[in-house]
């Protein structure tokens, strides 16, 4: 499949949105492999904040477009001489077809290329065993270094378990 690369506008917000909640929120979700819908409730992200991404400098949303469809999009962040890496999100019927490589592949290739960073960075729910194991299968490795999941703020889901944490994995570029 063609997959056109390119940087969101503010006229992309509420298809971000969609393309987000879909992947891991919802019955939708359950359509591909990423949804986290058996450990939260709620929003997953919202338009204030896709447009804060779009806006902050050093900070970019990919889209990944096939045939003028949004397929997949991600935010990337230069923070010093780490890229941040996340939002990363491929419509559910479509996972599993090497769009999200392809999508991690560019949004690399930006922050080593363009942005000069010596490694990508991203937080993972640490009870996604399969998720991280993706990650690892495309170069990422865990750290260890764990942030708290931000419980009572529902900007960021409503948990259906006490025990949610991030982890970092990093890759070098």
């Amino acid at each position: 499949m063609p997959l056109v690369f390119r940087a969101a506008a503010a006229a992309d917000i509420p298809a971000i949105v969609a393309l987000v909640e879909s992947a891991y929120r919802g019955d939708a979700s359950r359509a591909g492999w990423t949804t986290e819908a058996d450990l939260l409730d709620g929003q997953r992200i919202d338009a204030q904040g896709v447009a804060e991404d779009i806006d902050r400098p050093d900070s970019r949303v990919l889209l990944g477009e096939s045939a003028g469809t949004l397929m997949v999009c991600a935010h990337i962040e230069k923070q010093g001489t780490a890229c941040y890496f996340g939002m990363f999100s491929v419509r559910p019927t479509w996972q599993g077809g090497g769009i999200g490589k392809r999508m991690l592949a560019e949004a690399a290739r930006i922050a080593r290329d363009e942005w000069h960073c010596a490694r990508i960075e991203l937080t993972v729910i640490s009870v996604r065993d399969e998720l991280v194991a993706w990650y690892e299968r495309h170069g990422f490795r865990r750290t260890r270094v764990y942030k708290p999941f931000p419980y009572g703020d529902a900007r960021f889901g409503i948990p259906k378990r006490p025990d949610l944490r991030f982890e970092i994995l990093e890759k070098s570029l």
